[in-house]
């Protein structure tokens, strides 16, 4: 299928713009690009009863996390979400747009966690930082007004490889055990020089998606996987390709959101199907005529609120939350304030 028409205005905005892909500038700017355009294209920000910014002990220090609290008194449901960015860019800050999003929608908590970013600090202190907050969380779930036995690791790109190997991480060290994983467009395989299946488009759309400079591209997955990855042989750790685990067994349900026109298309088809075969529930998505990114900027594509919806929709369903009401009005506190 062609791209979206709302794809062809924001390649085509990006064109006429002069928009520089991120991988040709320095890490400074790429990080400062990212946020603006995430920004640019989250749509209107949704006021959450309670959004805070504090800290969690992480290996090698605190780590700041990002909760989005709506009303309700005790322990609620949390998601634990891990921002996008390659790894290389992105805070709890790039991540809100949703995070309010989905507490919104759902009635859960949502909490961002801040983890340490590479080249500065490669594979594996992400994967570290983000089990270590997680099991934080369940282990001091008073703290933060989490339910311990209702908690969903997820994540979009980057983050939604963390979620994953985070999933596997609890299962081989005794938890904290979870309900779900939200794992969209994620990166699960780094092993570089894949061809894409023959069954994702024909040649010449294929050479399209993976090339385009106006769009995430292959250079894009190699500028990342280049920071991220100090030792390119640790692409083969399950840790960072959790697509080579062995054993994907026991793992908790997951809903997995792929782009067709996305050069990590397969790599989340593929780690759906394999859930699925080690007998995990799954349920898996694949937005047609859209690109990575999407996800994040539901005021650009309507398709990613629609995604959106259908992740709310699966964290309702293993959180076992009614629907909120489309009319229930949200009182933001003064911390919703940012």
């Amino acid at each position: 299928m062609s791209l979206d028409p709302q794809v062809v205005a924001y390649r085509a905005a990006r064109a006429a713009a002069g928009t520089p892909p991120l991988y040709t500038q320095t890490l400074a700017e790429a990080r400062a690009a990212d946020l603006a355009a995430i920004r640019a294209g989250g749509g209107d920000v949704e006021p959450v009863h309670e959004v805070r910014d504090t800290t969690v002990p992480g290996p090698d220090g605190d780590l700041r996390v990002r909760v989005h609290r709506p009303a309700g008194d005790g322990p609620l449901p949390t998601l634990v979400y891990f921002f996008g960015g390659g790894w290389t860019l992105g805070s709890v800050e790039t991540a809100d747009g949703i995070c309010r999003r989905l507490a919104n929608a759902t009635g859960c908590q949502v909490v961002t966690v801040g983890y340490r970013l590479a080249p500065e600090h490669p594979f594996p202190a992400a994967v570290l930082d983000c089990h270590a907050a997680t099991r934080w969380l369940a282990g001091h779930a008073a703290e933060l007004g989490v339910d311990p036995d209702r908690l969903v690791v997820g994540g979009d790109s980057a983050g939604g490889n963390l979620a994953a190997a985070v999933t596997l991480l609890a299962r081989a060290e005794g938890g904290p055990r979870l309900a779900g994983q939200l794992l969209v467009y994620p990166n699960t395989d780094q092993r570089a020089g894949r061809p894409r299946p023959a069954d994702q488009g024909s040649a010449d759309d294929q050479a399209a998606d993976d090339q385009d400079p106006l769009l995430f591209n292959r250079h894009s997955v190699d500028w990342y996987r280049g920071h991220y990855l100090a030792d390119p042989a640790d692409a083969a750790d399950p840790l960072a390709s959790p697509l080579l685990a062995d054993d994907l067994s026991g793992l908790p349900p997951a809903l997995v959101i792929t782009a067709e026109h996305d050069p990590l298309r397969d790599e989340g088809e593929r780690y759906a199907q394999r859930l699925r075969e080690a007998g995990v529930p799954v349920r898996a998505t694949c937005y047609p005529g859209m690109i990575h990114g999407f996800f994040a900027m539901p005021g650009v594509f309507d398709a990613g609120r629609r995604a959106q919806d259908e992740a709310a929709a699966f964290l309702r369903e293993v959180f076992g939350l009614p629907t909120p009401p489309a009319d229930t009005p949200v009182t933001a506190t003064v911390g919703d304030e940012r």
